[in-house]
């Protein structure tokens, strides 16, 4: 699993093309532990994560899912929403079950945690490497599962990692049996200058933060 050469990418869909063959699985059943409310629920510039996010998945796929944990709250939106198939595995679990049910051959996966969503970030991801079967970031802080794209042939490694009971979703990455492709900090910079495409918000904290950024973003005067 190396990091990829510029060499390697395959031209990048047109901004205004909507891509049909992938489908958007937007994760929106988390527990919302450390947060001590349902996330997808909390406002940012006067979103909610959970709207915020859909409306980025919607405006860059054809096909869009919504994923649940079997014992979420349910949620009003416009698109499918399907509860795990197999409960108590977390993201894993969501992951499964929109891999298992969309009729396209790969998907991008993404948690409703990440306010800055950035559809340019997603459209490189899902369009570079059309020939692997995990299209993940590395980053500083390590990989990154939950803005990533996965074809239908992880499916064995992740039942695999259902039984054992290894929900650490980013150990796929490992599976010799697939072809895996990451995506370093200078090869995202490119599209996401500002490297916000990748923040979450798990914390009060972290709303916070976001909330800042979003307000600073939303001040500075255009050139």
């Amino acid at each position: 699993m190396g990091k990829p050469t510029p060499s390697l990418f395959l031209p990048v869909a047109s901004l205004e093309t909507m891509i049909p063959d992938v489908t958007g699985i937007l994760l929106a059943g988390g527990k919302s532990r450390r947060m001590g409310q349902d996330k997808r629920l909390l406002e940012i510039g006067e979103q909610t994560l959970f709207a915020r996010s859909l409306s980025v998945l919607k405006s860059v796929f054809t096909s869009t899912l919504v994923v649940i944990a079997q014992d979420s709250t349910p949620v009003q939106t416009d698109v499918p929403v399907l509860r795990d198939l197999v409960a108590n595995c977390g993201s894993l679990g969501g992951l499964y079950t929109g891999l298992m049910q969309a009729k396209t051959d790969r998907v991008f996966v993404v948690a409703c945690d990440m306010p800055f969503l950035d559809a340019n970030t997603i459209r490189f991801m899902t369009t570079a490497f059309c020939d692997a079967d995990v299209v993940m970031a590395k980053l500083a802080q390590g990989l990154q599962p939950m803005h990533a794209v996965y074809s239908k042939r992880c499916l064995p490694a992740l039942e695999a990692m259902i039984k054992t009971g290894d929900l650490k979703i980013q150990r796929i990455a490992d599976d010799p049996t697939l072809l895996v492709r990451t995506m370093s900090d200078s090869d995202l910079r490119a599209i996401d200058p500002e490297g916000r495409s990748f923040l979450n918000v798990n914390t009060p904290a972290d709303l916070q933060a976001a909330r800042r950024l979003l307000s600073i973003k939303t001040d500075r005067p255009s050139s």
